[in-house]
């Protein structure tokens, strides 16, 4: 009986499972899983900054634009809605977008725009924000308000130009989680397919620590913390793969200066869920291991 203690000591991993550390596959194959939730994850968070950030932004703005070819009749229809808006009930900021600012949107796509005979008019842009939601009812009000003092004026929720952004946005942001979801799964049955080729193998040894007094919790325990060492070393290796590759697809992103993207930055509360990525790929590697062995052990002996 004095083999037993031996058997399940410091050594007891080397006998049933016949493979050095990091040698094996098992903690490279755990560091790539990481690495790539690491960045659906980050992924799945920006998207969700993004649309959140712009919807709180857009759920109050109105577009207003003076479409007219004649410049001087533009202008006074401008300033007359400016100050019709000013005083509608439920308007709390208006603001005329300057010229020079619309110019250098559309310039990259038509060129500098020059008012004269042929040119496409450029429509003056006024934006206001009001007090609650914009509704079909609040925005029919400020048609009607509007149509008196400027007939060229269109009346335009911010939001609805942009639900298609919206929409892509939350499918990539679903996406992206799903994605998250499909390698927590391969990770687990990575862990269920090593630890299976290991009781497998060491058959004969897992008989005679059962003919010793070991028991199948004994015998998974073994396993649960050699799965647990390899996962804690992949993980920490993917955490460092999957933050770089985060951190360089943020610096290329925030260089384009893009509004929506750069309302999806992660804040701190977004890397520190991304550092427990790791944690539950060590706990998901162990459970499974453990179910794994002592499912197995039932049906072996």
């Amino acid at each position: 009986m004095a083999l037993i203690p031996r058997l399940f000591g410091r050594s007891a991993e080397s006998q049933l499972i016949g493979q050095r550390r990091l040698s094996g596959p098992m903690p490279w194959v755990i560091a790539i899983m990481v690495a790539l939730t690491v960045i659906a994850a980050a992924a799945g968070l920006a998207f969700s900054n993004a649309a959140g950030t712009a919807s709180d932004a857009l759920s109050g703005g109105v577009t207003v634009q003076i479409v007219d070819a004649n410049p001087a009749s533009r202008d006074a229809q401008a300033q007359a809605a400016l100050g019709a808006l000013r005083a509608a009930p439920g308007v709390a900021d208006v603001q005329m977008v300057p010229q020079d600012k619309i110019d250098r949107l559309i310039e990259p796509w038509i060129g500098q725009p020059v008012d004269a005979a042929g040119a496409i008019p450029v429509p003056a842009l006024i934006d206001a924000r009001l007090r609650g939601a914009v509704t079909g009812e609040s925005l029919g009000a400020l048609r009607r308000t509007l149509r008196g003092v400027a007939p060229a004026a269109r009346v335009d929720a911010q939001s609805g130009w942009l639900k298609p952004v919206f929409s892509a946005v939350e499918t990539m942001r679903w996406l992206a989680m799903a994605v998250a979801a499909v390698l927590g799964f391969a990770l687990a049955a990575a862990v269920l397919l090593a630890v299976r080729n290991a009781l497998g193998s060491n058959r004969d040894t897992i008989e005679i620590v059962h003919l010793l007094g070991g028991t199948d919790t004994q015998i998974a325990r073994i396993f649960q913390r050699s799965v647990g060492f390899d996962a804690a070393v992949g993980g920490a290796i993917g955490l460092l793969l999957g933050l770089a590759v985060v951190t360089l697809l943020g610096r290329q992103f925030g260089s384009l200066g893009a509004g929506l993207v750069e309302s999806g930055a992660l804040g701190l509360a977004d890397w520190l869920l991304l550092a427990l990525v790791p944690l539950a790929g060590i706990a998901l590697a162990m459970v499974t291991a453990r179910q794994t062995v002592l499912r197995t052990l039932r049906k072996m002996l």
